[in-house]
């Protein structure tokens, strides 16, 4: 039976869990804000839940090294009454893809590759693409031509190899589902290998390199990954990324004593409110709506498959805030973290490059509208859950929640209520 999230008053939980956390406890003082403004945070999320518009919240805002704001709100699981901590582990979909760009930046630190190297060259099946070039009105693909260049694998961090998503409309969308080509969450036996090999079989949306296409494109880096390096991304991850930074909550498939804290995911049904996820099908799934939990374990999407904690993301994000350092353990130059989050092409049509290598950029604050700092960066996931890190202000910032589809915009209100909150 589908059960609605009750629209009722919420209580603001305030959850500190030191063997989780990555900094010194929330300070309030010495961190460039004003404090009672930074409280007006609290108000705004509560105010969302009341309204039954998200079931909770986990929020942390880290400056100078330090954290200034760490608060959870509302229910991690509605109908059993369980409180949301700040230890509380939510998938991330698509904040995978910075962890994902980070591992290909470290294996081009070794002289692996270069970015512009075709990635045919380490992966053969991608050495030949088509490109789409007539599209019946059905919307089947009835005529491709040969691609005038290979696709790179700076294009693949960039999201301009012509590679698509299934579940957005495109020329290909369609293609990809006849093909059993996933979006990148399953609980079926599937690997990564598997699927990247029939995604090579598909034409592109247009030429490489020339315009922004959000898709596949970090899970074909996550294979490139495991090929060069001889593991697993899982393994890759755990060695290169998570465990030298201590991020003990980040992982594709959840260790039987974390499963506990997993957020239940909810979706806004027209009549229904909030309906948790666990009775239907889990939105982006293939296969069980417990994923994280269940399932055959086999498949990293580098695109989308982690889970995490603020604390740990927040963690991560602070390595990159320092240029690729965190608690003397180097993970990247500041040089390669430089290029990554400098402006390359444009992902919104506004007529500015403004995505990096991996990341949104925001180079005109004055076109986005909205307030911030020239040169912050930033993603989201599509379970919820958003980050940016601003290096004028020295800070980072994450905001977790959990559903699909979700109508709130209050990921973007806590955004600006950090920024009026600094002094």
């Amino acid at each position: 039976m589908k059960r609605s999230f009750p629209i009722c008053a919420l209580v603001a939980l305030l959850a500190y869990s030191s063997a989780a956390a990555p900094f010194d406890a929330p300070g309030r003082s010495g961190n460039g804000f004003i404090d009672e403004r930074l409280d007006r945070i609290d108000a705004v999320v509560n105010a969302e839940i009341e309204k039954g518009k998200i079931p909770g919240a986990v929020a942390i805002v880290v400056r100078n090294g330090q954290v200034a704001y760490l608060r959870s709100f509302g229910y991690a699981d509605v109908e059993s009454g369980k409180p949301m901590t700040s230890d509380a582990i939510f998938r991330i979909a698509s904040m995978t893809k910075a962890l994902t760009s980070v591992g290909i930046m470290i294996l081009y630190e070794r002289g692996e590759f270069l970015l512009n190297d075709p990635v045919g060259l380490y992966l053969p099946e991608f050495a030949q693409a088509e490109v789409v070039s007539e599209v019946d009105e059905a919307g089947d693909i009835v005529a491709t031509t040969p691609a005038s260049r290979p696709i790179r694998i700076i294009d693949l961090l960039t999201h301009s190899a012509g590679i698509g998503y299934s579940f957005i409309p495109s020329s290909v969308s369609r293609q990809y589902e006849e093909a059993g080509i996933i979006d990148g969450l399953t609980s079926n036996p599937y690997t990564l290998a598997e699927q990247m090999k029939l995604l090579a079989k598909q034409p592109l949306m247009f030429e490489p390199g020339t315009r922004f296409a959000y898709g596949l494109n970090t899970d074909v880096l996550g294979y490139l990954i495991e090929v060069i390096s001889g593991k697993t991304l899982a393994e890759f991850f755990r060695d290169e990324i998570t465990e030298p930074l201590a991020l003990r909550d980040t992982h594709f498939y959840l260790p039987e004593d974390s499963a506990g804290r997993l957020v239940t995911v909810y979706s806004e049904v027209d009549g229904e409110g909030l309906v948790a996820a666990q009775d239907m099908e889990l939105p982006l799934t293939v296969g069980s709506a417990n994923y994280p939990v269940e399932g055959a374990r086999s498949y990293f999407s580098g695109g989308a498959g982690l889970s995490s904690t603020v604390n740990d993301y927040a963690r991560f994000l602070q390595m990159l805030l320092n240029g690729g350092e965190l608690d003397g353990v180097r993970i990247l130059s500041r040089k390669s973290v430089e290029l990554m989050h400098t402006p390359r092409i444009d992902w919104d049509n506004d007529g500015a490059a403004d995505f990096g290598l991996g990341f949104r950029v925001i180079s005109d604050i004055g076109k986005d509208g909205a307030v911030g700092s020239n040169g912050s960066y930033s993603w989201g996931g599509a379970f919820y859950t958003s980050y940016w890190i601003d290096p004028s202000e020295n800070l980072v910032a994450v905001f977790m929640s959990q559903g699909r589809p979700i109508s709130s915009n209050v990921d973007e209100k806590f955004r600006a209520l950090v920024y009026q909150a600094l002094e």
